[in-house]
């Protein structure tokens, strides 16, 4: 560390790249924080998380028992050991509007923590104020709802694109209160909805029919293209036909914060790394990744690092991955039942994730023990004592002595 801090102030080295490593140090380093608590609110399994970026200091959770809890995330106490408490319930015994059965995803409006949005069992989705906690908008459908996206970089638009089990994509409107268009192409139920975090038009769904669709919502002649696995021909009567990105149920979509990646997951128990841009099968082998969501599996990708990481829930672990080098680097282990989502903070590179257990566990890094790279310093030199290091040297002095 101490090397990275003397290239960049003497100007050898992109302040960037200090921030990295940093970054990177702590994710390798992500544990189990003994000290820190999550209020347990839930009566059931925890299905969804979400952290808003405008703060990074309140959390979303949503569960199978319909219940939507706020936390603050901050330490007001400033005491070592601390309980992040649930600020806000939308439960059934305060609350008339809350959902009548399981929340399967809950989202924060990416632009302002006053409003965010829950998909649910129930075939509703719902707009929530965060001041009243009652709904402002209420979108009914058909057949149960799995999943929902709003964009995180849309200022043009304020779509929200949904997944039912109808095989229909549907993408309703905020500010008309509306549903406006309809994406066809899938043929089974939509498990998982993702807009790209670099293009505000470009949307990525994966359906129970084992394909991954690409599309570009600004067209209406379909999607762009299908994911093929095998890397074949890309056009559309062939994507009609062949193209399959999993050998089972797609059920989970990330893409990385750039942009530029998208990562899928299926239950014939394998994660793929696609380029966003062409729909290449980048071919990384991540192994076997145990897949058994019935639903949306909710994984996430590291911010900031290098190289980043992928957060997989994993039975009742949490399995970390090297991005490109397909690498399993850990097993974070403390459920007690199947991990069902979890979510990364990349303001602090801090992990939580929910299970089956009603528990929402808080993985912190290991803080850097002090004095390391100068003792190691030291006993190269031959020396006996700890040297200080005079940027750390205390100059003051009393005019007593």
């Amino acid at each position: 560390m101490l090397s990275f801090l003397y290239a960049r102030q003497s100007g050898l080295d992109d302040p960037v790249r200090l921030r990295r490593a940093e970054s990177t140090r702590r994710v390798l380093s992500l544990e189990l924080n003994h000290n820190r608590d999550v209020d347990r609110i839930h009566g059931n399994g925890i299905n969804t998380l979400d952290i808003e970026v405008i703060d990074g200091r309140y959390m979303l959770s949503g569960g199978s028992d319909g219940i939507i809890v706020i936390y603050d995330l901050e330490n007001n106490s400033k005491k070592p050991q601390y309980t992040c408490k649930a600020i806000c319930t939308v439960g059934r015994s305060v609350c008339r509007h809350v959902h009548k059965f399981s929340v399967e995803t809950v989202q924060w409006y990416p632009h302002d923590t006053g409003m965010f949005v829950s998909s649910s069992s129930d075939k509703t989705m719902k707009v929530w104020d965060t001041e009243t906690l009652k709904p402002a908008e209420e979108f009914q459908f058909d057949g149960n709802v799995y999943c929902h996206h709003m964009s995180p970089v849309a200022r043009k638009h304020s779509l929200v694109a949904v997944g039912t089990k109808d095989p229909k994509v549907q993408l309703c409107d905020l500010k008309s209160g509306s549903r406006i268009h309809i994406l066809q192409g899938h043929r089974g139920e939509i498990l998982s909805v993702r807009w790209s975090p670099r293009y505000d038009h470009i949307l990525a769904t994966a359906s129970t029919d084992i394909r991954v669709r690409i599309w570009d919502v600004r067209r209406a002649s379909g999607s762009l293209f299908t994911l093929d696995q095998h890397n074949g021909d890309k056009s559309k009567a062939s994507s009609e036909a062949v193209n399959t990105a999993h050998n089972g149920r797609v059920n989970g979509l990330c893409f990385t914060a750039d942009g530029l990646h998208l990562l899928t997951t299926g239950t014939d128990d394998r994660m793929r790394l696609w380029n966003s841009g062409t729909g290449e099968n980048t071919l990384v082998n991540y192994g076997k990744v145990v897949n058994e969501s019935c639903k949306g599996l909710k994984f996430t990708v590291s911010r900031g690092c290098s190289p980043e990481f992928v957060f997989v829930p994993c039975g009742s672990s949490v399995a970390v991955y090297g991005l490109h080098s397909g690498e399993l680097i850990t097993m974070l282990r403390g459920h007690y039942n199947n991990v069902d989502c979890c979510e990364f903070h990349p303001d602090y590179q801090e992990l939580y994730s929910g299970g089956k257990d009603c528990n929402i566990l808080a993985w912190v890094p290991v803080l850097r023990q002090p004095g390391i790279e100068d003792d190691e310093t030291n006993s190269k030199r031959g020396g006996t004592q700890a040297a200080i290091n005079p940027a750390f040297e205390d100059a003051w002095s009393s005019d007593v002595d």
